[in-house]
This record gives C-alpha cells, sequence and structure tokens, in this order.
C-alpha cells in the first residue's frame, strides 16, 4: 500500500489551503482511505491511516510516503514500525520517497493526485465548504475506485481489488442498487 499526503491544488476554500490525505493500494490502485482536511497535522494523517488499516486489517507490510515529518510517528501509533518493534518482525515497512533528495517520484500516487486536482480544479463546491468538499471528493473516490478504467491496468481499481463485479453499462445505477439492497438486507 502506498501512503501519501497531498495538497489539493486550486482546491481552496477562500483563500486557505486545504489537505487530501490519501492511502491507495499499488497494486490495484485501489483508493483506500481519503479525507479532506483543513490542516495537516499529525492527528489528520493518523485518521486517514486508521481508516487504511480498519479496511485492509493485516494486509499492509509497505507504507510508502514522502518526506514529511508526521508520517512516521502516525505510522508508528496506528501500525507499528517493523524497525522500532521489539523483535524487528512485525509491523510494517516504511519507505520514504523524498523527490527533493533524489528519491524519485511516486508515482502511483502522483498519478491519482493528478486525477484528483483535474476533476477539482473548477468545482464550485470547494468555494464553499470543508463539508461540500470532502462530499464531491467520496463521490470522487467511489468514481475512481468503480467506475473509471485505469489507464494502465485497463480494468477499474475494484475489479482488482473486490470481488464487486459491476456488469450494468450503468455502474452508478448499479452502484446504488447494489447499496440499497445491502441496507435492506
Amino acid at each position: 500500500m502506498e501512503f501519501n499526503r497531498r495538497k489539493s491544488h486550486k482546491a481552496k476554500l477562500g483563500n486557505d489551503r486545504n489537505w487530501f490525505i490519501d492511502c491507495i493500494d499499488t497494486q490495484t490502485r485501489f483508493l483506500v482511505s481519503a479525507e479532506f482536511f483543513k490542516t495537516r497535522e499529525q492527528k489528520e494523517v493518523i485518521k486517514v491511516l486508521r481508516q487504511a488499516k480498519l479496511k485492509t486489517q493485516s494486509q499492509v507490510g509497505i507504507i510508502t510516503s514522502d518526506g514529511y515529518n508526521a508520517y512516521p510517528k502516525a505510522i508508528q501509533k496506528t501500525f507499528t514500525l517493523r524497525c522500532k518493534s521489539n523483535t524487528q518482525k512485525f509491523g510494517v515497512i516504511h519507505n520514504q520517497v523524498n523527490a527533493s533528495r533524489g528519491d524519485g517520484f511516486n508515482y502511483p500516487i502522483e498519478r491519482l493526485h493528478n486525477s484528483v486536482r483535474q476533476r477539482t480544479q473548477n468545482f464550485r463546491g470547494f468555494h464553499g465548504s470543508v463539508d461540500s468538499a470532502k462530499t464531491i471528493l467520496k463521490g470522487f473516490e467511489i468514481y475512481y475506485n468503480f467506475i473509471r478504467k485505469h489507464q494502465t491496468l485497463n480494468k477499474t481499481p475494484s475489479e482488482l481489488a473486490t470481488d464487486i463485479k459491476l456488469t450494468n453499462p450503468n455502474k452508478w445505477l448499479e452502484l446504488i442498487n447494489l447499496s440499497t439492497f445491502n441496507l435492506s438486507t
């Protein structure tokens, strides 16, 4: 799983900076957890990591992030870093990629952030409240995971990461029907 945060460029509420913090699975490109915040502190990073941990259980082995200093502490509090565990056999490995140091780029997450930026650049909801921006980004998360085919994979991330197989040409409608079916059972 790759983990990163990204300031949502052009996704501003007034003149304030805001942050899109997210986790994706690099193999399937499935967006596991994501949130939109007014600040980027350790508590926001932990919230996104906890959502990812809840959804993936013990499937995470490596977490890749950029060089932001809050990540090692947040990962330690949420998953336990293998290098800080008593036996150094349990926990996750933290791989920090810092492009300014010449470590290269974290391409899967950067590609996702380019998609987010492309979709949100002109959305009016981002000029209102954080709640409307969060709603728009949750809709994008569903679109990204279940509707839109990934160019490299030629499949949606959900086709690789889940057992859900959408066959209706109108995948939005099929997802709505599946969700209402699950609510009634």
